[in-house]
């Protein structure tokens, strides 16, 4: 069995959230939004959106600039969003009681949602 080491980058602090109960698409819409934008012109796009899926990634871009602060030592108003991702999740399914004994069923899909924040001054 070949180990690959990955080199870890000093600038690079990334936060991941899985199983979130939303769609990919509708996810997406609101993460190419945000993608290659500073850390604070992301906040203030994700907290005035419309949509339900901002709420979710807003909590996902203040754990990863908490991680670089913390983890890192990196201030949070130097960095900017260089990796937003949106990959699909399982599906969770669901039977629903119908007329007859049948069932109906509902199938919820879930996505997850990975962010990469660099610092720009390096």
């Amino acid at each position: 069995m070949i180990k690959k080491t990955w080199k870890r980058s000093r600038t690079e602090v990334k936060a991941l959230a899985k199983y979130i109960d939303m769609s990919v698409f509708k996810a997406r819409r609101v993460i190419d939004q945000i993608r290659g934008r500073s850390y604070e012109e992301t906040l203030m796009i994700l907290e005035l959106m419309p949509y339900r899926a901002s709420y979710p990634i807003l909590k996902l871009v203040y754990s990863a600039a908490a991680n670089a602060s913390h983890n890192m030592g990196l201030n949070e108003a130097d960095s900017f969003i260089s990796k937003a991702e949106v990959n699909g999740g399982v599906i969770v399914k669901k039977l629903r009681p119908r007329a007859r004994g049948r069932g109906y069923a509902i199938k919820r899909p879930t996505c997850h949602i990975t962010i990469v924040l660099k610092d720009k001054s390096k």
